[in-house]
């Protein structure tokens, strides 16, 4: 009986570049670029031919399924030098999603030419439409001239709402730009805040399945945390400097439209007595006694002092003094500051007169033919 020989194994498939092109659905120069970005292994060189496997095959399959659900070639990357570091890819690709995930509940929407340029006054701006693409508020969707995909409908919306406000489109750009790159630094600052507590210690080793879902649970739990900080500061920020901004701009008009041209004491309307308290008042006659001093050098801002019992009077202040407050404790703090400082000095005075030696208590011994250098008391 003749003894059978064993069948030999099967050889290992060989690809020329054209091949595997074809069977993987990937042109060769996609090839050749996945080669340059390290995607792909080099081929085996055979003389002047370069011999492609199953593995290259495999591998170009793998990317084209990670690029349909959404990764990036640099995600991809990193994915697959995961894998061939011998790691099983299902925990690191469960963080990966988490992270390439939407950062946002927000959906993105299309938009036709024409409502597109109602939503901004109805006139056609090439220059403005090519500025928002450029700037991703706007994508050009192939083969349609007359739509455009819109990431952020929310974004778009804040635009054409400014632009009906008066601001121009090129301003809104500008605008734009000049925000993205401080919130791109916030954004910076919050990963590195959170790598440096947090994520550390997944990043100086290969995570294993168990740890790669560890850190996928905590980017789910720590996704909202920078929007909500950032929104929350916003906020406070715009409460406190809003109402700086609006008290020092109705301070700068007030002189103009309320108190006289800049420059001049304010006056009183024609006809008019002195300003009183009508809860206080008894005589509407001004009481006697010398006129006040002009105070030297022309009011910026009228300073108007008035307490929970009193009422208010305008009076005119040396423009220095009134800056110098203003620099000290700015403009929302200014009028207040100035009417304690004046409360604080009345009640100085005050107690100065209540002492011993003081203007209403002269002192025992013969009597003082001099004059006092000081004010007469009740002054």
């Amino acid at each position: 009986m003749t003894q059978q020989q064993p069948a030999a194994a099967p050889r290992p498939a060989e690809y020329r570049i054209d091949d595997l092109a074809h069977l993987s659905g990937a042109t060769v120069r996609t090839i050749r670029a996945y080669q340059d970005r390290g995607l792909l292994p080099r081929p085996e060189r055979r003389g002047r031919a370069n011999v492609y496997g199953t593995t290259h095959l495999a591998r170009l399959r793998q990317i084209a399924d990670l690029l349909d659900r959404g990764y990036t070639l640099a995600s991809i990357k990193e994915l697959l030098q995961a894998w061939d570091a011998g790691l099983d890819l299902g925990g690191v690709l469960g963080l990966v999603a988490e992270i390439d995930g939407p950062w946002t509940d927000e959906e993105a929407s299309r938009i036709s030419r024409a409502d597109l340029d109602a939503a901004f006054g109805g006139a056609s701006d090439e220059a403005a439409v090519a500025e928002a693409v450029e700037l991703g508020v706007l994508e050009r969707l192939p083969g349609q001239d007359d739509e455009f995909l819109v990431p952020s409908p929310q974004e778009l919306a804040v635009a054409a709402e400014l632009h009906s406000a008066g601001v121009p489109l090129l301003a809104i750009s500008a605008h734009l730009r000049e925000l993205r790159g401080q919130v791109e630094h916030i954004a910076s600052r919050f990963l590195d805040f959170t790598t440096e507590h947090v994520f550390q210690q997944f990043l100086d080793h290969p995570p294993s399945n168990a740890e790669a879902a560890e850190a996928a649970a905590l980017v789910r739990r720590l996704r909202p945390l920078a929007q909500q900080t950032v929104d929350a500061e916003l906020a406070r920020a715009m409460r406190t400097l809003a109402t700086r901004y609006l008290r020092r701009h109705l301070s700068e008009a007030l002189p103009a439209e309320s108190h006289g041209p800049r420059g001049s004491a304010p006056s009183a309307p024609a006809g008019s007595g002195p300003v009183t308290d009508p809860r206080t008042a008894t005589d509407p006659s001004p009481a006697p006694g010398p006129a006040p001093e002009k105070a030297p050098g022309p009011a910026r801002m009228p300073a108007t002092a008035a307490g929970s019992d009193a009422g208010a009077e305008a009076v005119a202040l040396p423009a220095d003094a009134v800056a110098a407050v203003r620099d000290l404790v700015g403009p929302a703090h200014t009028a207040a500051f100035i009417a304690a400082a004046a409360r604080r000095e009345v009640q100085a005075r005050t107690m100065d007169a209540l002492l011993p030696g003081g203007p209403q208590d002269p002192p025992e011994g013969p009597a003082d033919t001099a004059p006092r250098a000081g004010p007469p008391p009740g002054t």
